[in-house]
């Protein structure tokens, strides 16, 4: 077979054979870089995904009060209603409404004519009892030495002592009516019968009062101190006995009471502490509910009979109990649950103790350790993968009330270095 020849051309030159040398080592060395890297790409898409993160906290023992809350309505410790006892035109008011009134101030005057008139008769008829008591005794005395000498019959004596007797008891029959007589006219002056504050008038002047029945005037009602009556169960109520009869509850000073503290509609707490009188001694039948009831200072009268509140009984501190966020807590009625991550990312689920809450967070009394990491967030991550998949613990962010999250002093100063370090070359640019 002849042999191709090809002829080089006369313009090609060393210098451009050299050129061309280069040009191809060149695309050699990046064939090489590159296939490397294609390599690696390729190792690390064929490692698996990475562990999904979760949002843990560390179980740490601490002394927790805990408290129980339930709703209630004030009412006042003392009520009075003021009515007329005696009957008569309603003269005067002497107070003015809803002021605070003090025990025996008047509070209304009734026209007291008749009733001075009444009181007069009653001593006219005293005076007349007591001049024939005299006569009738002077008679059994002037008959006694007769009936001796037989000058006079027994029986005219006789007749002559029990008429004596009779004299004396209507005197003290005519005493009787004489003090009805100025009690009712005492009457007349309508007065406060307890301290408090009072209402309204419910009658005006001119009005005619306690004619056939004793009429409502006002009513006077004694705020301080302030009784505040709540429901609970009554498997609840047994219990809050038991809790406070073995001091598990904080004491009221000086007292046996449990003490209790007042939330007011708005959400806000009452400054001053009151106590746990008693409970109703019978459970309602319908609803399965016990009265209870405690008493509350109320000194400044901020507080009014027949709001609605929030009664919050103060349990004694537990200790060694540890909290968790209430998201964290599986509640069901087999008993409450939450998840533990082990230092392996493994999650196992953790049967609780669960006590009252308190801002927000459960407090669990037994079933978890100290130093143990209790699942917070991350739970829709591992819906969609299998069983026993392992995860990655990272310390949980509590979100922010306005938005976002909080984050830990240390994760927040990382992104500001960042991006100073950054800013720094540019303006050096």
């Amino acid at each position: 077979m002849p042999l191709l020849h090809v002829s080089r051309p006369s313009s090609f030159s060393p210098r451009l054979a050299t050129v061309a040398a280069i040009v191809l080592l060149v695309l050699a060395g990046c064939g090489k870089s590159d296939a490397p890297a294609g390599a690696g790409a390729g190792g690390a898409g064929g490692g698996g995904h990475p562990a999904p993160e979760v949002g843990v906290i560390v179980a740490t023992p601490t002394d927790v009060g805990l408290v129980t809350e339930l709703p209630g309505r004030l009412e006042a410790s003392r009520v009075a209603q003021v009515r007329a006892r005696a009957s008569g035109i309603l003269l005067k008011r002497e107070f003015r409404e809803g002021s605070d009134v003090k025990a025996g101030q008047l509070l209304f005057r009734i026209d007291p004519a008749p009733l001075v008139a009444a009181t007069q008769n009653a001593q006219a008829a005293l005076a007349r009892a007591e001049a024939n008591a005299v006569q009738a005794k002077a008679l059994a005395e002037r008959y006694k030495p007769l009936v001796e000498a037989n000058a006079v019959s027994k029986q005219e004596y006789a007749t002559a002592v029990a008429t004596a007797k009779q004299a004396e008891a209507d005197v003290a029959s005519g005493r009787a009516a004489l003090q009805t007589a100025k009690i009712n006219q005492s009457y007349a002056d309508v007065t406060s019968p307890i301290a408090g504050r009072i209402g309204r008038a419910l009658v005006t002047e001119g009005a005619l009062v306690g004619q056939g029945d004793a009429t409502e005037l006002a009513v006077v009602q004694q705020i301080n101190p302030l009784y505040v009556n709540f429901t609970q169960s009554a498997t609840d109520a047994m219990k809050l006995r038991r809790a406070v009869a073995g001091g598990q509850y904080k004491r009221a000073s000086g007292e046996e009471a449990a003490t209790i503290r007042v939330v007011l509609e708005d959400g806000t707490d009452y400054p001053l502490e009151g106590k746990l009188l008693f409970s109703d001694l019978t459970v309602d039948s319908t609803t399965g509910q016990v009265t209870l009831r405690a008493e509350v200072p109320n000194p400044k009268g901020e507080l009014l009979p027949g709001l609605y509140v929030r009664v919050k009984l103060e349990q004694a501190q537990a200790t060694n109990a540890i909290t968790v966020p209430q998201q964290a807590v599986t509640r069901t009625q087999q008993g409450d649950t939450l998840s533990v991550v082990d230092k392996d990312g493994k999650i196992s689920k953790r049967t609780v103790k669960i006590s009252a809450a308190k801002d927000n967070q459960w407090v669990v009394l037994d079933g978890l350790k100290a130093g143990e990491q209790v699942m917070v967030d991350g739970f829709q991550k591992l819906q969609m993968l299998p069983p026993g998949t392992p995860v990655k613990a990272v310390p949980w962010t509590k979100p922010n009330p306005n938005g976002g999250a909080v984050k830990p002093a240390a994760e927040a100063a990382a992104p500001a270095a960042a991006a100073s370090a950054d800013k720094a070359p540019a303006e050096k640019k």
